[in-house]
């Protein structure tokens, strides 16, 4: 089954939807293997080859409990962390954040399969993987990035968006703008028939975490977001996002 916090964005479509982890959706939209796709938002940053649909995206304005470091050491003094190779997304956004609050830059490396925390100094957790480990483990040493980033900035974080390849549109912007009104308004049923975590949960997550607009306010996190990275040397240039209707 599709990601839960992409569930919402695909009711009614989810046999047209092709499943993959992130980091490898990002590569396949790249190679211009798929026409559509709901893409970290460090892919629509570093090529300037998408138009973007307005409106609907996978943001937080806030605690987004999905995307966190778990860590022994206190962050402000973590020298190595372990981080998912899943989305590039939130790496670069652990590493804005580790410099702008605490002025550190870690040693990142793979975390491998199967990871646990008494293996490492600290762990960077994203979507199911983050929501299973923190109803295992409980909330205790977690940096919820989602969070961080709103009090760093006072702007939400947008973490996803549908990016078309240039030019291509077909009947997608409709198909995606019914498909999101429709799951948004039957999240009781997707609550009730998910499996990952118990409704109680998944009804703040849905509710509280996830943020399913695209306004003007996630547009300038996204600015400034992409601002950070040029600062901080993580990509070469900017280009301005293309938005379509």
């Amino acid at each position: 089954m599709p990601y839960l916090n992409v569930r919402p964005l695909i009711y009614g479509i989810e046999d047209r939807v092709t499943q993959v982890e992130p980091a490898q959706l990002a590569d396949l939209m790249y190679r211009r293997h798929l026409d559509v796709g709901m893409v970290p938002v460090a892919e629509v940053l570093l090529h300037d080859q998408y138009d973007v649909l307005d409106g609907i995206a996978i943001a937080a304005r806030g605690a987004v409990k999905s995307v966190f470091v778990a860590h022994r050491t206190p962050v402000e003094r973590v020298a190595r962390v372990a981080v998912t190779p899943a989305s590039r997304t939130s790496v670069w956004l652990l590493r804005i954040l580790l410099k702008l609050k605490f002025n550190r830059e870690p040693e990142f490396y793979t975390k491998p399969p199967g990871a646990k925390l008494s293996e490492h100094e600290a762990m960077l957790l994203i979507g199911d993987e983050a929501i299973e480990y923190a109803l295992r483990e409980g909330q205790r040493s977690l940096w919820d990035l989602g969070a961080a980033w709103l009090e760093h900035t006072g702007l939400p974080f947008v973490f996803a968006v549908w990016a078309f390849q240039r030019g291509f549109r077909g009947g997608a912007p409709a198909i995606l703008r019914k498909a999101k009104a429709a799951g948004l308004a039957h999240v009781e049923e997707i609550v009730q028939n998910a499996r990952e975590a118990s409704p109680e949960f998944l009804r703040e997550y849905y509710a509280r975490c996830v943020w399913y607009d695209l306004g003007a306010a996630e547009k300038q996190g996204l600015r400034r977001f992409q601002e950070y990275l040029r600062e901080f040397g993580l990509v070469q240039g900017c280009h301005d996002l293309r938005y379509i209707a």
